[in-house]
């Protein structure tokens, strides 16, 4: 049973190199307001496995692409599934947590999402575009995205790649949601400048959107995001669904929106502890 004070590990790699923002103010904010409801402690993803067993919860936040290291992250997620440890996101996500197989999923389904293959013979199935993007599976940060012309995907090698074709969207907006729960919105009005974020007005039609995916996922508990594009038809088409270790971009809300979301996650997390 958690302790009085539950003790929480809060994996996070404070010095990550991330382009155009800052992970570690994210993490130094939240865990400065989870202090109030929680005994806590701070540690890089390495460490992880070491660490977790003196803790009621391992809290996963901005610990980095885990592509950087496989193996160690693969030793703690086993060793968190077999010894019952309790981790926030649970290890069952269906989104990035396990890879980029869900686009596939998701294309076949029907879904709104960008078209996406993973073999040569399904090539036919894409839309013709200018460019197609190449990027692992197993990718995260734009790590090992290529764009390619259409002929050039003729010799390309498949293992472990996905390709989609290049889409000229209007902007990226992303949902946010704890458990559930939606929190806020944010979209980046310039293409060529992803993460200079704005806050967003989602319509019902938006986040009517976003809950597919949500619903789609089943996590009870957890931080999500829902990266999603605006096509030229004007229709939303999801990029990613980020359920691992999301970045908030909570430097980018007001301060009322902020709180609200520091509330809403340390409810959550009691609920998962008492679960």
């Amino acid at each position: 049973m958690p302790a009085a004070r539950p003790r929480l590990l809060y994996v996070t790699d404070l010095a990550y190199p991330a382009r155009g923002r800052r992970y570690c103010d994210e993490d130094i904010h939240l865990t400065a307001r989870l202090r109030d409801s929680f005994d806590l402690a701070l540690c890089h993803p390495l460490d992880a496995a070491a660490l977790m067993d003196g803790f009621d919860a391992v809290v996963v936040r901005n610990s980095g692409p885990v592509i950087g290291y496989q193996k160690e992250y693969d030793t703690f997620r086993e060793r968190a599934l077999a010894e019952g440890t309790r981790v926030y996101n649970p290890l069952h996500g269906r989104g990035d947590m396990a890879g980029k197989q869900y686009l596939l999923d998701l294309t076949t389904a029907g879904y709104p999402v960008i078209p996406t293959v993973d073999r040569p013979e399904d090539l036919h199935r894409l839309p013709a575009a200018d460019a197609y993007a190449v990027k692992p599976k197993a990718g995260a940060d734009s790590i090992g995205l290529r764009f390619l012309a259409h002929e050039e995907l003729a010799g390309l090698r498949y293992d472990g790649l996905l390709v989609q074709p290049r889409v000229d969207f209007r902007y990226e907006v992303s949902f946010y949601f704890v458990d559930d729960l939606f929190q806020y919105a944010l979209h980046a009005p310039d293409p060529a400048r992803r993460w200079v974020l704005e806050p967003y007005e989602p319509t019902g039609d938006d986040l009517d959107f976003a809950r597919r995916f949500v619903d789609w996922n089943t996590l009870d508990h957890g931080i999500q995001r829902v990266d999603a594009c605006r096509a030229p038809g004007g229709e939303l088409l999801l990029v990613e669904l980020e359920d691992l270790n999301p970045y908030l971009s909570l430097d980018r809300v007001p301060e009322e929106t902020r709180d609200r979301f520091v509330t809403a996650f340390t409810d959550s997390l009691h609920r998962f502890l008492a679960a």
